[in-house]
């Protein structure tokens, strides 16, 4: 009878822990399938814009080749200029930009042909932000120095009339040299924005005039925005980092979780003079715990899709997917009961 029960219980045993077993299956199982969901569903978003990005580009690169005839009968220019700055302000007309003519243009009176070349984008651009809830603001920055933003912003107390837009990341990333084959580019990490958005993400599309590189279209998306859309329509903790593990996005409880700093709104108000990006503290390989920088080495290194924590008390384990459109890894944590 003894023997009969031992082997009840050691049967009994054996099921649990298949069940278990089974269950920490399933639920890595959902893990992935929710991250590959969700994942799935930002990059549909991502190829609707860079469809919508991508007729803007062509529209601009037809307008150039009208050029002459334009030029030839322009239409009044709504734009005048204090220094380097349009004057209209920002609320005062909405169909109008911010333009800005840095002082390195090497031919001013040829910058202001460009903008009344080119005031006809103020119209698609205003569309197209009609049609880009998400998207702060849309953009031309052009190899003549000369800067086009809708909506309009207060240029003239935030961005110093002395840089030269080609040495910023939302420009040079786009040019031949890093984007030889001429299409649409994702800035992969998160930057300051120069017309004091906060943390921004752009998508960026060269604009050729014949062999040359007229102007690149950007468009911008703050973190807090796609937080908002995607990661907060979704149960779960969860972070968006770039292959170096600098955190582009996450839910605050997530970021706490990895053991780093809290996020605040950084909203830029300094004069630009560089490129921004994330400071090094929010980069899980940065992180304080000796395990999370396991689990950034384990996911962006190794590729592995989960990983189990054993030494974090409030950790569990964490799932991984990666992004086949850009060099993004979405990473779920799932802490203790």
């Amino acid at each position: 009878m003894s023997h009969f029960r031992f082997l009840l219980f050691y049967f009994l045993i054996c099921f649990s822990l298949l069940g278990c077993n089974k269950s920490a299956k399933n639920n890595q199982e959902n893990g992935l399938e929710n991250i590959k969901s969700l994942i799935l569903k930002m990059e549909k978003g991502g190829e609707n814009l860079a469809l919508q990005m991508d007729s803007v580009a062509h529209f601009y690169a037809n307008l150039l080749t009208q050029k002459d005839s334009i030029l030839k009968n322009p239409k009044p220019n709504p734009y005048q200029y204090s220094g380097a700055f349009s004057t209209n302000v920002p609320g005062e007309d909405s169909t109008l930009s911010s333009i800005i003519i840095l002082n390195l243009t090497p031919d001013r009176q040829k910058a202001e042909l460009e903008v009344t070349l080119t005031n006809v984008l103020d119209s698609v651009f205003a569309s197209f932000i009609r049609k880009n809830p998400l998207a702060v603001q849309i953009y031309s920055n052009s190899a003549n120095q000369v800067s086009r933003v809708y909506p309009a912003y207060d240029a003239k107390n935030i961005v110093d009339p002395d840089i030269d837009v080609t040495k910023f990341n939302f420009y040079y990333e786009a040019d031949l040299e890093h984007n030889p084959g001429k299409g649409l580019v994702w800035i992969p990490d998160a930057y300051v924005d120069p017309a004091g958005k906060g943390w921004i993400l752009s998508l960026l599309h060269p604009v050729y005039d014949g062999p040359k590189l007229f102007a690149v279209l950007g468009v911008d998306y703050t973190v807090s925005d796609i937080v908002e859309n995607y990661l907060n329509s979704e149960e779960g903790e969860f972070v968006l980092v770039n292959e170096k593990g600098d955190i582009v996005a996450g839910k605050a409880d997530a970021i706490e979780a990895l053991s780093l700093p809290p996020l605040k709104n950084h909203v830029y108000r300094e004069t630009v003079q560089s490129d921004n990006f994330r400071v090094s503290d929010f980069n899980l390989f940065n992180s304080k715990s000796r395990e999370v920088r396991q689990m950034a080495q384990a996911f962006l290194l190794q590729k592995k899709e989960r990983f189990d924590f054993k030494e974090e008390p409030d950790l569990k384990h964490a799932v991984c997917g990666q992004f086949a459109s850009i060099s993004w890894f979405l990473i779920q944590v799932f802490p203790t009961d």
